[in-house]
């Protein structure tokens, strides 16, 4: 019996909805194979509760906790934290030193990955189009004219490094570019300026385990919002249509750009691709590490469309992340 450490929670404004998910995969993992032990990180604790709802906290000294008494080191994490410190790489190197194999990518990709627009400077030159942009930083001067020139409007401001849809805004004239910045600035010390892609948005699960590649089916997202954003994922303001109604030849391009990123980017475990297509042409929008696993989230909903469970799912990148770091 391998046992896993199950952590979620997170520091991230969708901390609980990283615990959802986390109890979807622990409702659906294998007990004859897994002792699971769930691990809650929130407002700098880093707490184990037992199934009688106890609460002690892990020994972060040595990756322990008590059980009964007895303690136990998990020999392996399976991390479901949206933002920090799960998916912007600080879990994964306090693992790394711990020697504790665990289900994401690792430390460089998940530094690159979780900085927006490190990610698309990585992918540049890999033939994938993606959105043009202007970085801002907290002391960056801004002319909205200028910006509202550069990129056109609308467009897009966001935090650069967040787990979360918390803090987007879609901005339709230049005088709202200042407070849209603010704004992001509440989730990150980065903000991204982002173009507007009119077109479909659509999102790509996968994977790479036992040396084979998994895409899921293409999901297409049908929002009643002006995005894709926390109303739309959570609040029943969205259809997500599994698997997407696309052309062929758009199927075979946004595979491809999904398997090349993935690649590149030196991903592990199952990773969610976002893309707005205009008319023939996907555009990659952003790479999810850890993607949502909750009853609301993309990727359970593409592995039922294409046969595969949320404990198949995760029995698949156990074995293979056990076996990459041995």
């Amino acid at each position: 019996m391998k046992n896993i450490a199950l952590i979620a929670g997170g520091e991230s404004s969708e901390w609980q909805i990283a615990l959802e998910g986390a109890s979807l995969v622990e409702q659906n993992l294998d007990r004859t194979k897994y002792n699971v032990y769930k691990i809650i990180l929130h407002d700098g604790r880093w707490n184990y509760m037992d199934e009688d709802g106890v609460v002690s906290e892990l020994d972060r000294n040595d990756f322990t906790i008590e059980v009964k008494g007895e303690k136990i080191r998990p020999d392996y994490a399976l991390i479901l934290i949206h933002g920090t410190p799960g998916e912007d790489g600080r879990l994964q190197g306090y693992l790394d030193m711990m020697k504790i194999p665990y289900s994401s990518c690792g430390f460089v990709t998940s530094v690159i990955t979780f900085d927006k627009s490190a990610c698309k400077r990585a992918l540049a030159g890999t033939g994938i189009d993606l959105a043009r942009e202007i970085l801002v930083g907290r002391n960056t001067k801004i002319d909205p004219a200028a910006v509202a020139g550069e990129l056109g409007l609308p467009l897009f401001v966001k935090p650069n490094a967040s787990g979360s849809s918390f803090g987007v805004t879609k901005v339709k004239s230049a005088d709202q570019i200042l407070p849209a910045i603010e704004k992001a600035f509440a989730e990150s010390d980065h903000v991204l300026i982002e173009e507007y892609i009119q077109g479909r948005e659509i999102s790509c699960g996968v994977l790479i385990a036992g040396g084979r590649e998994y895409l899921f089916p293409i999901t297409e997202l049908v929002c009643e919002t002006e995005f894709f954003d926390y109303d739309a994922k959570y609040k029943g303001l969205s259809k997500e249509i599994t698997p997407a109604p696309l052309d062929a030849e758009i199927v075979r391009k946004v595979n491809a750009m999904t398997l090349s990123a993935y690649k590149t980017l030196n991903c592990r475990g199952v990773v969610r691709i976002d893309f707005i297509v205009k008319g023939d042409r996907p555009y990659l929008i952003e790479v999810n590490t850890i993607p949502g696993m909750s009853a609301h989230s993309i990727i359970p909903q593409q592995a039922q469309a294409m046969g595969m469970t949320v404990g198949q799912l995760y029995d698949l990148i156990i074995e293979d992340t056990s076996k990459q770091a041995e």
